[in-house]
């Protein structure tokens, strides 16, 4: 009986076309697992600072990452897990709801637009005329301005960067007495050391090591218990008492839901063909399955909003599990699978503050601002509206607001320079856009 589900497995994932193993596929989906996981602490409490309930932050944040990573192992058939996304959930906390005073319910509903939009995309094909539309240099830049975004919140949050009157902000003086701060800095410090080791899961084992060193120190609480039933999810379904709302539909929340959109669909397309050239599945410059692909990740922001999540998206993390040699759908199954089992962890993740989390946001801040080297420099046309874009986006403290600068700077430098017939119409009316916002309602 057992062989004859094996036989069915390696069938339908196509073990042999891709020389692979159940084995390997599991053991590739642990890696990926243990590559992310820390999005099991970090996201819980950035939405935290939104007002919402950390526990149910928590079992919404693992139910996004199931239900969209199983979209993507069983439909879509690629080695590539999902979870609420680093970035767009500090937009979604620290821009939307308490830098324009939005309601966490009414972010949600935004977050559930968004991803019926990308759904509707992703299957009418529209997805090719928008991406061609949109010059690689601002899409890059996006990457790299929301990464120097979170690292920023994560200097913050460790408190190695503080307020001043004289300068804005400044660095910290160090004391003893400030735990917290000296905290984070190991924490960034055995992170970094086991990156450079290329230990596979180092993010989330910097995190794990982080608290427990923070338990000695006095930083940090020790944990009530080890193995609990997941928290109750209190968030789900909320987003409908603002959806229905008419206080919800205002050009303040379109442009909400834009950002979330936008931001979603390029790292996403990024994502997809990044892990999956890795892995060898991209022909002729073409993703096999992309329809599918892309229609799994805007189902699981449809899901994450519903469960009460930020934008679940496609993670870049998956590389780890290809580099352990996953190779289709069921190292993302097995992704999943983990996901699971974590959900009943909640007591030991509850603990961990924000000192704890702070390495994890510089580090991932840093790898995704990797993408400034994808921008042509020399070419003034690119290069400027994208360094607009990225330093906007930490000085703002608004991701929108950056993407907005970006997108008004491209068409008017390429007018100057006699090239108006380069831009994509697509582009100028986005340039209307943004300019009517600034204007009449920022």
């Amino acid at each position: 009986m057992s062989n004859q589900k094996e036989t069915g497995l390696a069938k339908y994932f196509e073990f042999d076309k891709f020389g692979t193993t159940a084995g390997r596929e599991i053991l590739a989906g642990l890696t990926t697992f243990l590559a992310m996981a820390y999005i099991l602490v970090v996201n819980p409490l950035t939405l935290a600072d939104a007002g919402m309930d950390q526990g149910a932050v928590f079992t919404a944040t693992a139910l996004a990452a199931i239900v969209g990573t199983l979209a993507m192992g069983l439909y879509a058939k690629y080695p590539i897990a999902l979870a609420p996304g680093m970035g767009l959930n500090a937009f979604f906390a620290y821009t939307v709801v308490l830098g324009y005073g939005v309601p966490w319910q009414s972010a949600l509903a935004a977050v559930f637009i968004s991803g019926i939009l990308f759904f509707i995309l992703a299957i009418s094909g529209i997805r090719e005329t928008i991406i061609n539309a949109i010059p690689s240099g601002l899409k890059n830049a996006a990457a790299a301005g929301i990464g120097l975004f979170i690292a920023f919140i994560g200097l913050k949050n460790a408190g190695i960067i503080i307020a001043s009157e004289a300068t804005t902000v400044t660095l910290a003086p160090f004391t003893l007495e400030n735990k917290g701060t000296i905290l984070s800095i190991i924490g960034i410090i055995l992170t970094v050391i086991m990156m450079a080791r290329n230990i596979r899961g180092a993010v989330f084992y910097g995190i794990v090591i982080t608290a427990i060193i923070g338990m000695l120190m006095g930083a940090v609480d020790t944990p009530s218990g080890v193995v609990s039933l997941p928290p109750n999810a209190s968030a789900f379904g909320a987003l409908f008492t603002s959806l229905f709302s008419a206080e919800f539909w205002t050009w303040d929340m379109l442009l909400v839901i834009f950002t979330f959109l936008f931001v979603d669909f390029f790292d996403t397309a990024g994502t997809l063909f990044g892990v999956a050239s890795q892995a060898g599945l991209v022909k002729d410059d073409k993703l096999p399955r992309a329809g599918k692909a892309l229609a799994s990740d805007s189902l699981a922001t449809i899901a994450g909003a519903l469960f009460g999540t930020s934008t679940t998206t496609s993670y870049i993390e998956s590389s780890a599990g290809v580099a352990a040699g996953g190779r289709t759908g069921l190292t993302a199954v097995s992704t999943a699978g983990f996901f699971v089992l974590a959900m009943f962890f909640f007591p030991l993740l509850s603990v961990v503050n924000s000192y704890v989390t702070a390495p994890a946001l510089i580090i991932v801040g840093a790898l995704m601002a990797t993408a400034l080297k994808n921008i042509k420099w020399d070419e003034i046309a690119e290069s400027i509206p994208a360094f607009i874009t990225v330093i906007a986006m930490p000085l703002s403290y608004s991701i929108a607001t950056g993407i907005a600068l970006g997108f008004i700077l491209f068409p008017l430098i390429k007018i100057v320079k006699g090239e108006a017939n380069k831009v994509h119409p697509i582009m100028y009316g986005l340039f209307v856009v943004f300019i009517l916002y600034f204007v009449f309602l920022r």
